[in-house]
């Protein structure tokens, strides 16, 4: 089993115990991490911000190669007023192939998350594929999250044109009936409990052959108020009825 280590709340446990703590608390609970989730607005940042940011995720660099995590989430940046898509592109791939060169030495792979959401410069898969694509690094690849691939209006048949040894993590989770463009966060739900075609979108990453890592990715503050072990367990339950049902489990 795995775990994804969300960012913000890594930066205070290592406060507390550091690396070696969360290397000991990983090694007893008998799961690994899989990514650390994520380095945040990695585009389009002032001087001063874009160095903060490559101290941030060198850090989670080498926090991710002292545990054996293998995938670092990097996320866009919202859009700034007038930027052409021909920009968004061209920022990603020389942010992108600029984190690749940090990440290299330590045997450490980034994954850009696209965000479905209308101000994210990175909204679709089609458009996050054409970018990792442009980048033509091996340790530079996607996450395709379900919740943004629904929200951002993302079409089936992109799927098709992604190279699945490129998609380093599946986000999976589902969504209430809302206008896709007002949709947030707080308004996902457990995977099947919704609206997202989880069954299309998943056969068709079965069609073009990712057999990758899938994971339960929910920001919903009215499950945050249960018990934790509940929720994991209901989490993994309807994640594993879905992927059965697509006939990926």
């Amino acid at each position: 089993d795995f775990v994804e280590i969300w960012a913000a709340k890594l930066l205070g446990y290592l406060e507390r115990g550091g690396v070696p703590a969360l290397r000991r608390d990983l090694k007893r609970a008998g799961v690994k991490a899989a990514t650390l989730n994520s380095v945040e607005r990695v585009t389009f940042n002032d001087p001063s911000g874009h160095i903060r940011m490559q101290e941030d995720f060198r850090r989670f660099c080498r926090v991710a190669e002292a545990v054996g995590c293998e995938t670092v989430i990097v996320v866009p940046s919202p859009r700034p007023k007038g930027v052409s898509l021909t920009a968004i592109e061209r920022e990603s791939v020389r942010v992108l192939r600029e984190l690749s060169g940090i990440a290299r030495p330590h045997g450490v792979r980034l994954a850009y998350e696209f965000l479905g959401f209308a101000d994210c410069t990175v909204n679709t898969l089609a458009q996050c594929a054409a970018i990792v694509d442009r980048v033509a690094r091996p340790n530079v690849g996607l996450v395709l999250d379900t919740f943004h691939f629904f929200a951002g209006g993302s079409r089936l048949d992109s799927i098709r044109q992604v190279d699945p040894r490129k998609i380093f993590m599946v986000h999976i989770n589902d969504v209430e009936r809302a206008p896709r463009r007002k949709m947030h966060d707080a308004l996902r739900l457990f995977p099947g409990k919704g609206i997202i075609p989880l069954p299309g979108i998943l056969r068709m990453l079965k069609a073009i052959g990712y057999a990758g890592k899938v994971s339960v990715e929910i920001f919903r503050p009215q499950y945050w108020d249960r018990p934790p072990l509940q929720v994991a367990r209901e989490a993994r339950a309807t994640a594993l009825a879905s992927l059965r049902g697509a006939g990926l489990s």
